[in-house]
């Protein structure tokens, strides 16, 4: 099915543009929404006018949330959770608690489904991207360390454990060397 994007859609493309999608993504999700129109030849006289609105409420989106933006980007969101001896967590911290405080953190309401992340399921330290608009991508940092922990602490166990190995091994090789 060959349709006209009316609005920007995320990740098939910008308003005005004309895509080949699957005709039940067409049929049951970007008609009904009013995402796209049928790529009739009626339609594609009206390319330039919606390639212009679109132009200009995009632009004016960006004015708007370029601030927002400036905020969000390079925000440290700290989660402490329960996990295991080798840092896997029991559970996993969501798009939806990167949401939730981020929300608290700029006191601006961000969507779940602006996240871009997988749920994490490991101690450590994570980027993830939040949408704000097609063009307005800030970048966070998520860092999940252990209960009863210091943020810090992540990597000073990691580069102490490298540190130590070595020099465990190096004395089991001159014991074998010396029998």
């Amino acid at each position: 099915m060959k349709v006209m994007l009316v609005k920007d859609v995320y990740k098939l493309g910008r308003a005005g543009e004309i895509k080949k999608v699957a005709d039940g993504y067409g049929r049951n999700f970007l008609l009904p929404q009013g995402l796209a129109v049928l790529a009739t030849a009626g339609a594609l006289k009206q390319i330039e006018r919606i390639k212009s609105q679109a132009e200009i409420r995009r632009s004016s989106q960006n004015e708007e949330l370029k601030g927002t933006s400036d905020q969000i980007n390079g925000v440290v969101l700290t989660f402490a959770a329960k996990a295991g001896e080798t840092g896997k967590l029991y559970g996993s911290i969501t798009t939806q608690d990167i949401a939730t405080a981020l929300t608290e953190k700029v006191r601006f309401e961000v969507k779940r489904q602006q996240v871009d992340t997988q749920p994490i399921r490991t101690l450590g330290e994570f980027t993830a991207h939040v949408r704000l608009t097609m063009d307005l991508v800030p970048e966070i940092k998520v860092i999940v360390y252990r209960e009863g922990e210091t943020p810090e602490s992540i990597t000073e166990p990691a580069e102490a454990e490298k540190v130590e190995e070595p020099a465990a091994e190096v004395p089991a090789e001159a014991a074998e060397t010396a029998e």
